[in-house]
């Protein structure tokens, strides 16, 4: 039985292939970011007149926030910033849906490919 010798990718389908992926994820990363999907908290719980009590901090964190040179006014916007989880179900369902249908497309291309290597490899003997 011949060795198995697959078919060879031409260097400018590499050179794309390396491009294309680059690309991709590139977009998946920065995507979510500029549609405002993720990055830093969305809102500031606001608290009027804060002192260090009202912000849950106690003497010990109080001191290295003076030290750090803040006082209630200036940390209250760093110490109340935080991130609001938001459970979406359209954007959950819409997520199931992409990642089912490349999951269904990954495995009829792999298929198909397993299916060409080995009537390449062993004939048609279906």
């Amino acid at each position: 039985m011949a060795k198995y010798v697959p078919p060879e990718q031409p260097k400018a389908m590499q050179i794309f292939d390396i491009a294309f992926i680059v690309v991709a994820i590139f977009l998946a990363l920065w995507l979510p970011l500029r549609l405002g999907l993720a990055g830093v908290a969305k809102s500031i719980d606001k608290i009027e007149n804060p002192t260090w009590e009202s912000l849950g901090q106690n003497a010990t964190m109080a001191g290295f926030w003076e030290k750090l040179g803040y006082d209630p006014a200036t940390a209250h916007d760093i110490i109340q910033n935080r991130f609001h989880y938001v459970f979406d179900i359209p954007t959950l369902v819409v997520m199931v849906v992409v990642l089912l249908g490349y999951f269904i497309f990954l495995f009829r291309a792999s298929d198909k490919e397993y299916r060409e290597v080995i009537d390449e490899k062993f004939g048609d003997k279906r």
